[in-house]
């Protein structure tokens, strides 16, 4: 693979529970339990990255199909639950809304995104992912 950026992020403290600084200074939280309300957690970060990675892969699907998606909006939500082996994984449901186009092509737009995301092409196989998508 030929790199094109690489992010550098340090955890310290007591892991969910302490704090989160990337390289650049450019993003610096305080960790917490998911539901805790003091700070944000590995899940909530993750979720943005891949609602944010896959509005991009979205827009680049559309404009390889020279379609309006201007309007676009990706919603992501992460979960973390046991499995059955007692270990944790994770389960992500992705939602695209693109209101100036037919459920149909809406899809194919979503599918080809999914296809291009780097981070639907780095869990696949291993986090069950859910895409929906709400249209006019």
């Amino acid at each position: 693979m030929k790199m094109m950026y690489t992010a550098e992020a340090l955890s310290t403290g007591d892991g969910r529970r302490g704090h989160g600084r990337t390289s650049d200074g450019a993003l610096d939280v305080e960790m917490s339990m998911p539901g805790s309300g003091t700070g944000t957690n590995p899940e909530q970060l993750f979720a943005v990255g891949y609602a944010a990675c896959f509005h991009s892969a979205l827009r680049l699907a559309g404009g390889r199909r020279k379609v309006d998606i201007g309007d676009s909006a990706v919603g992501c939500r992460v979960s973390l639950g046991q499995l059955d082996d007692g270990t944790f994984g994770l389960a992500v449901e992705i939602e695209v809304s693109v209101p100036n186009l037919s459920a149909d092509v809406a899809q194919q737009i979503a599918d080809e995104a999914h296809r291009l995301c780097p981070y639907s092409n780095a869990v696949r196989g291993n986090i069950d992912v859910t895409v929906t998508v709400a249209a006019d």
